[in-house]
């Protein structure tokens, strides 16, 4: 384990082939966050927002494979401007009324090159790719942490309103999970 609480590849292998993480966790609300960056006037000015409400949970078992799910409210994007806001929430971007939620189903974590390779689909509006990152895993006082970037292109699920070439088709979902053993 690195001193900031970080685990090596090794570290954390170690800890998902032994056994010691075996079990149910449950995703902290209050102390994890996911947050969106864009791009709007032909990519010069930066969006930046935070979903207020997301859930979560996984499993790792005596084997070492670990699985679970992050689900943002979509309704809870905040982006310190209410008008846009509203917009996002809209048939033009998540359309809320009719997909109130964006998941993250991880289907399984690896040990990779000092970091860790989270593979999985992610869903918005009805829409579900194939999703996969590198992320940072830390440990202590028994929680984990999670700490990584996806990128991801919009119109892979569907929000392709854009007038006249304003807005990036190409975002950053930030994510710092915290979860707690059950």
């Amino acid at each position: 384990m690195a001193s900031s609480g970080q685990l090596t590849s090794s570290a954390l292998r170690a800890l998902l082939q032994d056994g010691k993480l075996a079990g149910s966790w449950a995703l902290d609300a209050s102390r994890s966050e996911v947050r969106l960056k864009s791009r709007s006037l032909w990519g010069l000015v930066p969006v930046k927002g935070v979903f207020r409400q997301v859930t979560g949970n996984g499993t790792v078992s005596a084997a070492g494979d670990v699985t679970g799910a992050i689900t943002v409210a979509a309704r809870s994007v905040d982006t310190k401007n209410q008008k846009r806001d509203e917009h996002l929430r809209s048939a033009d971007f998540f359309d809320v009324a009719n997909h109130p939620d964006i998941t993250f189903t991880v289907d399984g974590i690896r040990p990779d090159n000092g970091a860790v390779k989270v593979a999985g689909s992610l869903t918005v509006r009805g829409r579900t790719r194939p999703v996969s990152f590198d992320a940072q895993v830390s440990s202590a006082d028994g929680e984990v942490r999670l700490d990584g970037q996806v990128q991801v292109n919009r119109a892979d699920f569907g929000l392709t309103w854009n007038r006249r070439g304003m807005v990036s088709r190409h975002d950053t979902i930030t994510v710092h999970a915290v979860f707690n053993r059950q």
